[in-house]
């Protein structure tokens, strides 16, 4: 297959000025899916963690999906469709919808590249047109249910590169063979993705990124205010 260029966006804090998996676990408490104490807690500990750059993506997912992954698939997806209408839909901003469809009009290649699980960013990905999303993916039993731990490879810090070189193997390429691919991402969790490609963009950066892009020379670019 012919290359083609590739712009590949992070997702929280990149083209959503909030973080989705953070945000999905205050709206089931809100719903009353969790504790409103004890796992908002550790809901803001993890996310915490995350800033800072020590995440234990395994600790987190068997958390962040306990509060739903026991009820009914129909239940489940309810309350997706009820956070994807109520919380993400007002966070969508023009800029970031611009951005992405400037990409698309110039017929590059599009993905999604998020460490958040695939069951909460799969709608988003959707809002965004966008087709290929490359998250966390979460295990499922033999029976379909979701059991708390990650399929694979998570897609976090190095694991990115690894997820979107395997997405790329599938399309008879290597990330080498791209002829140009940005990347747009908010944190320094992208570093190695944001140095793996020939034009990293710093999006909304946090203060650590921000001073790598200027030492860098990286461009940066702020898409909320």
């Amino acid at each position: 297959m012919t290359a083609a260029a590739l712009a590949l966006f992070d997702l929280d804090g990149t083209l959503l000025p909030r973080d989705s998996d953070h945000a999905f676990g205050e709206f089931l408490v809100q719903r009353g899916w969790a504790s409103d104490d004890v796992f908002r807690r550790a809901n803001d500990r993890f996310y915490a963690d995350y800033l800072e750059g020590r995440l234990d993506m395994a600790a987190y997912v068997d958390f962040a999906t306990s509060a739903w992954r026991g009820r009914p698939a129909a239940e489940q997806q309810q309350v997706l469709a009820d956070f994807v209408d109520e919380v993400v839909r007002p966070m969508l901003h023009p800029a970031a919808l611009e951005l992405v469809q400037r990409h698309r009009d110039a017929g590059e290649r599009l993905a999604l590249v998020t460490a958040t699980n695939e069951f909460v960013t799969r709608p988003i990905a959707a809002l965004f047109g966008i087709e290929e999303l490359i998250a966390t993916e979460l295990e499922r039993d033999d029976a379909g249910r979701v059991t708390g731990r990650i399929a694979g490879t998570p897609s976090f810090r190095e694991g990115k590169i690894v997820r979107v070189q395997t997405w790329l193997r599938g399309l008879g390429m290597t990330l080498a063979d791209v002829p140009r691919c940005t990347f747009y991402s908010d944190s320094t969790n992208d570093l190695p993705l944001l140095e793996a490609v020939s034009h990293p963009v710093a999006t909304n950066p946090g203060a650590g990124l921000a001073r790598i892009a200027a030492e860098r020379g990286w461009p940066v670019i702020h898409l909320f205010t």
